[in-house]
Parts: C-alpha cells; structure tokens; sequence
C-alpha cells in the first residue's frame, strides 16, 4: 500500500521481507558513517520492527522508499518522534542505498515526508537532526526549507537541529 507518492518515488510500510535490501544501506560503513556504527542483520531485522511499532503507535515512521522504475527498493525515509535535546518531537529522516546517493531520491522523499507531516499528520513544525560532520543530511533538510534551529550534544557529539515550519514554503 502507497502512502506518499511522488514523481519518481513511492512510500510504504517496511516489511520483513525488506531486510536484504535494506540492509545495503544500515549495514554498509560508508551509507552509516555519522552513526556509531553500521548494522548486523539482526540489528536491520529490530529497525523493521521498530518502524512496525511506530506505524501502529504514532500512524507513521520510516517508510520503503520504492523507486517507480523498476519497482526497486533505495532505503528509508519517514517521520519518527525523537528525543531531541530532552523533547520530544516529530523528526524526518532517511536512508537512502549509495549507488542511489546524487539523483534528489533523498530530497524528494524527505519534501513529500515533510508536506505528509503537516497536512496529513498535522504537525505545525518538523525536525531533522544529525551530527555536525553530516553535511549531505544538513543539504537535504535546507533543499526542503528547514533551518538552523540549534545545537545540542548527544553521546559526545556535537548535533545540529533543524527546522520548517508548516507555513514556510
């Protein structure tokens, strides 16, 4: 089931049956480099399972993100609640598999997770966050209007916040 459709993309629920594929990205160094680590397979296997929680609990989470051409799976995007400097607020984030990294996959997906956000899921503001050396990430939050709301340290690592509003184009 589609639940945000874009041009050259469409968004579902992950799906067990995800985990080879999306395991390109969680486990591959290069793709996690601004995380502590990369993951296992049974650590690819409780993200799924997270996001299913959160699909039940808050109505949304990281989604497949599905390139139309070809039916092929390139990673994850959605809206997930964080903890953000002791908050807790609504975040967009996503995944996308490095031979996919340069075409706006990621920008695409994270406009049509942001618009999804406010009309849909109703909230007045989005988040993203990530570590300060995170410069592609902090690219793709401005190319979707987001803009520096703060910075705050999180395992030892300086992290920028960022931030649109629903009325912001």
């Amino acid at each position: 089931m589609k639940i945000i459709e874009t041009e050259r993309l469409y968004l579902r629920e992950l799906e067990m049956d995800d985990q080879m594929e999306l395991s390109k990205v969680l486990s591959d160094p290069v793709s996690m480099q601004y995380y502590s680590n990369s993951f296992n397979q049974e650590e690819v296997k409780n993200w799924i399972k997270w996001n299913m929680k959160n699909y039940k609990q808050e109505k949304h989470g990281l989604w497949a993100v599905i390139l139309k051409e070809g039916d092929t799976f390139i990673g994850d995007c959605g809206i997930t609640m964080q903890n953000i400097d002791d908050e807790r607020l609504p975040e967009i984030g996503f995944h996308i598999i490095k031979e996919y990294w340069n075409k706006g996959y990621a920008t695409e997906a994270a406009f049509a997770c942001k618009e999804y956000a406010f009309n849909i899921l109703g909230y007045p503001k989005i988040f993203s966050y990530t570590t300060l050396q995170n410069i592609p990430s902090q690219k793709v939050a401005a190319k979707i209007g987001m803009e520096t709301y703060k910075f705050f340290e999180k395992n030892g690592e300086q992290q920028i916040v960022q931030v649109t509003y629903e009325n912001k184009v």
